[in-house]
């Protein structure tokens, strides 16, 4: 069954391109990514939504996102109330809408 993540990002001003190269090349190196698209939420705020074929591969994948992570993370502030630098969700699809 499908699956997405999203993970929520402040950028420190002038660090975006930094975070937006990061993940350039990702569809590549990521075996079961089917989608990734990076969103602009608000003045240096973005969020990554990814479509997998399944939680397995999602999950299999964690290192390599965390890997990603770790490129960028000197560029990212952090979100307060004790979620540090990123918020990240997942699960499988339970409504496919179109």
């Amino acid at each position: 069954m499908t699956a997405f993540n999203i993970v929520r990002f402040k950028i420190k001003p002038g660090m975006e391109e930094t975070f937006l190269a990061a993940h350039k090349n990702i569809a590549g190196d990521w075996a079961g990514l089917r989608h990734a698209n990076i969103i602009r939420t608000g003045e240096g705020r973005y969020c990554i939504v990814a479509e997998w074929d399944d939680m397995d591969v999602l999950a299999a994948a964690r290192p390599l996102m965390i890997a990603t992570l770790d490129t960028f993370r000197d560029a990212l502030m952090d979100l307060g109330d004790g979620l540090g630098v990123t918020d990240a969700v997942s699960g499988p699809v339970v409504l496919a809408a179109k």
